[in-house]
């Protein structure tokens, strides 16, 4: 990537001027149009923020048309436009260098802090948070519309949802949403496919397969497996009950468990201890309601990032400050991450519901 493209992607200008419900309420766009990010008013009170990047890589050609990709982080409350942008698969990292392996190459790309509450996005009041992952959905689909149905360009690339993590359930049912959307008419848009990279469909899995996979790997003793095996037999009672709220709660205790048994290993590189990890200290979160698997995987991006690309930039900093100061449209009153906790207490009744079903649907 040149230093011409790198100007053209630090550089904004002019504004579209407020729409109505379902529409952008603020955009902005790169001189050359290389760059686009906004608001889009999803419901009432709910504004979600995207930002899209048009790839200088991109060939025209009948037979292989161009993709898009939009990327969906997890958490619940992980930031698209912030992890995924960033620290991930974006054209620049947070030292705002180019980064030769993103995905930039290949497609365009569109991140979105969502659900609503997520990074940039906010509600006006906590009681317009999403409550599941449909409801998630809703919201992207609305986004969606508003972003591909006035630009005949875009319709013309196949749309390709790639999610981690807890976005593997958003881009399931966004995907659904989509399709269904598209059938009726009301989205102007080819679905190219949903991609899905350890994605957090099927908890009850996940919490059978840690304690013994730790085992194998001398992190936990026996008494360590026996009591996680014991727990996760109690998440899955509690989800074939219906209990989803009782299981998220089970669910941070067999986190709690196998840390305490294990010298606080790290769930995202089990050949380490947290304590080990050089940007461990991550501080500001509210470890109570599961919000500490939030930090966990908030940390583990970042450590990933610094030892990929150099990159020991402060995200927080970096958004708050330097970003938001490119993008301009950012209110006064909202600031990077500071809804992102809620965003994970409002969605813990989902959290621990399988997506399983919604993706043999997308398969059929």
């Amino acid at each position: 990537m040149n230093n011409h493209f790198l100007l053209l992607l630090l550089c904004s200008a002019l504004l579209f001027p407020p729409l109505i419900h379902g529409r952008p309420t603020a955009a902005v766009r790169s001189h050359d149009g290389s760059e686009e990010w906004g608001y889009v008013q999803v419901r009432p009170k709910a504004h979600m923020f995207w930002w899209l990047y048009r790839s200088p890589y991109r060939v025209d050609h009948p037979s292989k048309p161009w993709p898009i990709i939009l990327w969906l982080q997890g958490g619940p409350g992980a930031s698209g436009v912030g992890i995924g942008n960033f620290k991930e698969v974006g054209p620049l990292d947070a030292a705002l260098n180019p980064r030769n392996s993103s995905w930039i190459h290949k497609a365009d790309l569109l991140f979105v802090d969502n659900p609503v509450g997520t990074g940039y996005s906010f509600v006006e009041e906590m009681s317009s948070l999403v409550k599941s992952d449909i409801q998630a959905a809703v919201d992207l689909t609305t986004l969606l519309q508003s972003i591909f149905n006035r630009d005949q360009r875009l319709q013309k690339s196949p749309l390709y949802i790639v999610a981690e993590s807890y976005g593997g359930k958003y881009a399931v049912t966004l995907g659904l949403s989509a399709l269904k959307a598209i059938e009726a008419g009301s989205l102007k848009v080819t679905l190219g496919g949903v991609v899905l990279g350890d994605s957090w469909i099927s908890p009850e899995d996940y919490t059978f397969s840690w304690g013994p996979l730790l085992k194998d790997m001398s992190r936990l003793d026996d008494k360590g497996l026996l009591k996680s095996n014991t727990i996760a037999k109690r998440i899955q009672r509690q989800i074939q009950s219906a209990q989803f709220v009782a299981a998220t709660s089970s669910w941070s205790e067999l986190e709690d468990v196998i840390s305490s048994s294990s010298n606080d290993v790290d769930f995202y590189n089990f050949l380490l201890d947290a304590g080990e990890d050089s940007v461990a200290a991550v501080t500001g979160m509210d470890m109570s309601n599961g919000v500490a698997s939030l930090r966990r995987y908030s940390r583990y991006l970042s450590s990933v990032s610094s030892t990929a690309g150099g990159d020991n930039v402060d995200l927080s900093d970096f958004m708050n400050r330097i970003i938001r100061k490119k993008l301009k449209i950012i209110p006064d009153n909202v600031t990077w991450g500071g809804q992102s906790e809620y965003v994970f207490r409002s969605l813990q009744e989902d959290f621990m519901k399988p997506r399983i079903n919604e993706v043999l649907l997308i398969y059929i």
